[in-house]
C-alpha cells in the first residue's frame, strides 16, 4: 500500500457499503468517506460527478485506493490493492 490514501464513496443505508467500512476498520486502514445520500444540493451534485470520473455507473460503494478504483464489496480484491493478504 505504500501511502496509498483510500477514500470511499458510499450511502449511510448501503448494506456492502457498511462492511467495506467494517473490514477497513478490521485492517486498521485510515480511510475517508462520503455518504452521498446525506449530502444536499451542490455539494451532493459536485460529489456525483467526483464520483462518476472513477465509476461511470454512479453505483456504492466506490472505493478508491491508491490509482485502484474498486465497485462494491469484493473483499479479496480490496486486501490486495491494500497489500494485504
Amino acid at each position: 500500500m505504500a501511502g496509498d490514501s483510500v477514500t470511499m464513496y458510499s450511502l449511510s443505508t448501503c448494506s456492502h457499503c457498511k462492511s467495506v467500512k467494517r473490514l477497513l476498520d478490521e485492517c486498521t486502514i485510515q480511510y475517508e468517506f462520503t455518504d452521498v445520500d446525506l449530502l444536499k444540493g451542490k455539494e451532493r451534485t459536485a460529489i456525483l460527478e467526483d464520483v462518476k470520473k472513477f465509476n461511470p455507473n454512479c453505483s456504492f460503494p466506490t472505493i478508491i485506493i491508491g490509482e485502484k478504483v474498486i465497485v462494491g464489496y469484493k473483499e479479496q480484491e480490496i486486501k490486495e490493492a491494500l497489500g494485504l493478504k
